[in-house]
């Protein structure tokens, strides 16, 4: 789930989880990516579930509304 949001492989999540455990995580043109920038993805990966959620949940509201009215 947390891939698909990012928009990347399972794969790939799964690589950078592991190198992230063991602090042998690298960006892009092999820079370290520091602990700031790996919260900002992480909030950024659960700003967009959380969104993804509401919009099921307005949707929802809005058939059930629907459907009772």
């Amino acid at each position: 789930m947390t891939a698909k949001v990012l928009g990347v492989p399972k794969a790939t999540l799964s690589n950078w989880v592991r190198d992230a455990a063991k602090g042998t995580l690298q960006g892009a043109g092999d820079k370290v990516v520091t602990p700031e920038q790996m919260e900002i993805a992480r909030l950024r990966a659960a700003l967009a579930r959380v969104k993804m959620q509401r919009d099921i949940l307005e949707k929802a509201t809005a058939y059930f509304a629907k459907a009772q009215g």
